[in-house]
């Protein structure tokens, strides 16, 4: 039986369309080179963002390219894939140490990024992403992932309980009860000094 595909043409913003999304999560050689699924986002809170960097903007294009298709095949709502300002890096180096001295030789290096945010996904489905992308890396693309984990409503009040109950509030000390345990740390110091 020969499977029926919809062309898929890039257009910006978010593209709702259901036999688009059954098209993009079924397996279909050659969907690479199209612009991926962008699934609208729900509440708009960021979970995950992804920076690639090189030294030279094609690997990463393409790794940005490859974890945004991922993303959709796991349903992440990503941002666009943002350029970053490119670092450069000069180096003057003498020629020679003695008689060429004054011939110098000038070296750059340029790294360039790119980013991807991920919104409103469960926590599992980040991880899975993350590990996805690390198991399936480019050579010569670094990778760093920012996470954002949801906690439970209540959590301040929890946390501020259990710092009281690890408090001591009774009486404050006195100024005689202070003064004694300076003179026994005084006491043992000093016994301790004169022992070596």
């Amino acid at each position: 039986t020969a499977a029926t595909t919809t062309t898929v043409k890039p257009l910006p913003g978010v593209r709702v369309d259901p036999e688009e999304r059954e098209w993009h999560a079924s397996v279909i050689h050659g969907r690479g080179i199209v612009e991926p699924y962008r699934h609208p986002r729900t509440h708009g809170i960021p979970v995950a963002f992804v920076q690639f960097r090189a030294y030279s903007p094609e690997p990463i294009q393409f790794a940005a390219h490859f974890a945004s298709h991922a993303a959709a095949s796991l349903g992440i709502p990503l941002s666009g894939v943002v350029s970053l300002p490119t670092r450069r890096t000069l180096w003057t180096v003498p020629r020679g140490p003695f008689v060429h001295k004054k011939s110098q030789e000038n070296f750059e290096r340029c790294v360039h990024a790119r980013a991807i945010k991920a919104f409103d996904a469960d926590a599992e489905v980040v991880d899975r992403w993350v590990r996805y992308l690390e198991a399936h890396a480019l050579p010569g693309v670094g990778m760093r992932v920012v996470r954002w984990h949801r906690l439970p409503v209540g959590i301040g009040r929890s946390h501020l309980q259990s710092v009281v109950g690890q408090m001591r509030l009774g009486r404050l000390t006195s100024k005689q009860k202070v003064r004694e345990l300076g003179d026994k740390i005084v006491q043992v110091e000093s016994k301790a000094a004169t022992a070596t």
